[in-house]
């Protein structure tokens, strides 16, 4: 356990032994704090990844800093953060306070220069946004909100949407998530099986239909009317 602890050096494998525990204990804190933590920076979560980085970090670089006091203080951090997101839950207050309402930064076409400033990001942010969301005119915006976690959530008027079917009254078929029955040469058996297909099926159907093997394959989909659709390397 002499890596656990703070020394004038370590070997390799004392260094590579406490890399790996700090890796795997992060990984256990990550997987506390929920996926949360990871699919977007809010306040808590922000102040989380700062502080655990930096705690973690340096008794990965210097010998004469343990691990113990690194693991005890981000354990205390995860409880932190736990009880934080609760209380945010619970407590309405307090939820305003680290996840505060989102507000607009365009509404009916028009930038609103002071929510900018208030959102903390400039003109040019906001195009490079509107860009992403394949949208060529501030003028066709109703409204634009900029939500807590910072991004943005744009509106298009009406008049600037395009038509679907229900607009005009065209009959659509039911959504169909085509299934993944072959990966990388692989025939995935569970995702055939809820088509109520085998394996022997799906072969024949790829020779006759594609005339080629099943390893040449990169990818295959199926949908609900056992329509394969096949993608081979390239």
């Amino acid at each position: 356990m002499a890596f656990f602890l703070g020394q004038d050096s370590l070997t390799v494998i004392q260094w590579s032994v406490r890399a790996i525990m700090a890796f795997f204990f992060l990984l256990l804190a990550a997987k506390i704090m929920g996926q949360r933590s990871i699919s977007q920076l809010r306040l808590l979560d922000f102040i989380m990844a700062i502080l655990i980085g930096n705690i973690i970090a340096h008794p990965l670089s210097d010998p004469t800093l343990g691990v113990k006091g690194s693991i005890i203080t981000v354990f205390i951090l995860v409880l932190l953060y736990t009880m934080g997101i609760l209380l945010s839950i619970k407590w309405r207050k307090f939820r305003h306070w680290v996840d505060p309402s989102p507000f607009p930064i365009i509404e009916n076409g028009q930038v609103l220069y002071k929510n900018l400033l208030k959102a903390r990001i400039s003109i040019d942010f906001l195009l490079s946004e509107l860009r992403k969301g394949q949208i060529n005119g501030i003028e066709k915006v109703s409204l634009a909100l900029w939500e807590p976690g910072g991004t943005i959530s744009f509106f298009i008027n009406p008049k600037n949407q395009p038509l679907t079917p229900s607009d005009i009254n065209l009959k659509t078929k039911p959504f169909s998530l085509h299934k993944t029955i072959i990966k990388e040469g692989k025939i995935n058996v569970n995702e055939l099986n809820k088509v109520g297909k085998d394996e022997n099926w799906l072969k024949n159907k790829i020779q006759v239909t594609y005339e080629v093997d099943i390893k040449d394959i990169l990818l295959a989909t199926i949908d609900n009317s056992n329509n394969i659709k096949v993608f081979l390397y390239k």
